[in-house]
Parts: C-alpha cells; structure tokens; sequence
C-alpha cells in the first residue's frame, strides 16, 4: 500500500480493491514518502529521524521536519510542559490529591517506634502521677473514716480520672493482675463504718484490711487485723464468686474465722490518748502493766497451736457485687454495693508502711 500526503486540502476516495490511492491535483507536484535505502534522488533530502531530546544541531543539507495534520496542513509541534520538580529533588509519591500516598509519617527524630515509646512513655508517668497523689489524698485518713468533705471530694475526683483511663477495661479476663493479696488504701462503704469506728479508740487500732483473690478456684477471702495493746487479732470471711460480665462479679460469702490472738513480747501502749479533747499520759500505766507481760506470755503459748474458730455467715446479706472499674500492675479500683473500694496491691510502692 502506498501512502501520499498532498500539501493543500483535498478529497479522499476509498474504493476496495486491492490496492488504496487517492486521486491528486494536475497543478501540484507529488512527493512521493517511502522508506527505501538511500535516496537515488540527490534533489530530494534524505529523511533522518532526529530525536526531540537530541541536543545535536541541523546540518546544511538538513531541513526542519514538517509536521501537518489530517488536512494536509501545517501544525506546530506542542511545547513540552516545564517540570514542577527540579532534576535535583528527590521523586514524591503523590497521589491524585497531591498527598503523600501510604508514606509513614515520622514524628521526632525519625523513627515511629521511638515515638511510641516516647508516647507510652508519657502515659505511664501520666499513670504514676495519678496513683501517687491518690495514695498521698488518702493516708492518714484511716481508711477513708476520717477523710472530711474536701478529702473526699478530691479522692473521687482522682478516681474518675483513672477509670477514665483504664488500661485493662475487661479485668476479669486477666487473672495474672487480678489474683494476688490487695491492701485497702481507701473506702467510703457504709458496710464497715462500724469496724472503723471500733478502730479509731485509743486502746484498738484497725492495722490492716486486706482481699486475696484466687480465679483459678473462683475464691475471695477478706481478712481484718486489729492490734490492741496486748495483742492482734485477726478475722477473715470467705466467699465464692461468678464472672457476670468482663468487669463485673457476684459475691456469695460462705463462713467467717477467728484466729488466735497473737500476744505481742511487750505491752504496746501509746505515750497519751485524747479522750473527749484531755490528752491522757498512758506512761504510768505502761510500767504497772510491765509485770504482767509473762502472764501474757504464757497464754500466748497455750493457745498459739488452737485451730481457728469458723462460724457460718446465714442471711440474704451473703451476697454482693463487684465492679470492678480500674486494674493494672499495682492498683485496683472496684464499686459495689457497699460503696467505693481503692486498693493497693501487697508489696506495691504506693503502700506507706
């Protein structure tokens, strides 16, 4: 098939044989374009394929390619678009937004994961600092029986914001930080106002208040010690529990104990009590108490190996519940139906001793 460009507008006819021609004007000459090697014709220039790149200049006996469109006529050659990005700068992976595509933002100095420690960083501190002004509101308080209204206020204000920020919302479903021995730090239960106030005479003081937890057996166990001048004492109630939700349990308790006084090696009485606002000097009755203390003693060690006395704990009052609504390594938060419960886990740093 042969192929001819004419230089002014013309006609097309298309007839369906075997060979394609297009008629011609008599008053123009005809340049015929094919691609034999090398031009017998020294009148014709030869046809060179330079490349728009090329930084080579035309010869003499070179001319200019021309361009023409579908009409035979002459069309300029479109200009490249300028570049928006310099040779020298380092290729983008833009999308159609102009965005950076699934590029990894890099925050600080560079790396992601030294930014997430940096940021888990502050979150632990952030952490700390809530516990350790929890744990400072409330000592001295004895256990939240002689908190006033601001005291209070300021400890629910605390523990708002750390079940705000729990990290383990469903506690039930982490044994391993939920079972252990637990200290009570605070609490505003109606239910042991009595024990509390019994604690705060001169003569009897409520020294420890304390919760064991044991998923495994599905077991709680609260136990009380109270030091007397003389003696501790201490008692425990045991209970079965059920898993009601991630953060919820039920509470059934079974019976009570009473262990064995523990008779201490030497009478323990404050220097002076405050009864009534008179602040009473106790030294002369520690030296009249001084020669019974073998007497002490020796009750000590005829009752020491008595089994504990278990009693049955009847009633509707056996069961409770528990939610439980802060919990991480060293604090546990928990409300039920007795009130609000802050406790601190045995050995924790937010224990003053």
């Amino acid at each position: 098939m042969a192929l001819i460009f004419t230089s002014h507008s013309s006609l097309f006819s298309k007839s369906f044989t075997h060979q394609l021609s297009f008629p011609t004007p008599k008053s123009q000459s005809l340049s015929l374009l094919s691609f034999p090697s090398p031009n017998p014709n020294p009148k014709l220039p030869s046809l060179h394929l330079r490349s728009s790149l090329s930084d080579d200049t035309p010869t003499d006996g070179d001319r200019p390619t021309k361009i023409t469109d579908e009409w035979g006529e002459e069309a300029a050659p479109e200009a490249e678009p300028a570049s928006k990005v310099s040779e020298s700068d380092p290729p983008q992976n833009e999308d159609e937004w102009g965005g950076g595509g699934d590029d990894v933002v890099e925050i600080g100095n560079g790396s992601p994961a030294k930014a997430e420690a940096e940021i888990e960083e502050k979150v632990d501190g952030k952490f700390s600092e809530l516990k350790r002004a929890l744990a400072d509101t409330v000592y001295g308080t004895e256990f939240g029986f002689r908190a006033g209204s601001e005291v209070r206020a300021e400890v629910l204000e605390l523990v708002n914001q750390l079940e705000a920020v729990n990290p383990n919302p469903a506690p039930t479903a982490n044994p391993g930080l939920l079972d252990g021995n637990w200290v009570l730090l605070y609490t505003a239960s109606s239910e042991l106002l009595p024990l509390l106030a019994a604690g705060s005479t001169p003569l009897l003081k409520v020294s420890k208040i304390g919760q064991s937890i044991d998923t495994s057996s599905l077991t709680i166990v609260n136990s009380t010690t109270l030091s007397g001048p003389f003696a501790t004492f201490s008692f425990s109630a045991s209970a079965s529990f059920e898993v009601r939700s991630p953060s919820r349990i039920q509470v059934e308790f079974k019976e009570g104990s009473v262990l064995p006084p523990k008779i201490k090696s030497s009478v323990d009485l404050p220097q002076e009590v405050d009864i009534f606002g008179q602040k009473i000097n106790l030294s002369p009755v520690q030296r009249t108490l001084n020669p019974l203390q073998e007497a002490v003693a020796s009750i000590s060690r005829a009752i020491s190996g008595q089994p504990p006395f278990k009693v049955s704990i009847p009633g509707e009052r056996t069961k409770s519940w528990l939610l439980i609504t802060y919990l991480d390594e060293d604090l546990r938060i928990s409300r039920g139906d007795g009130g609000l419960f802050v406790l601190a886990r045995e050995g924790s740093p937010l224990i003053v001793q």
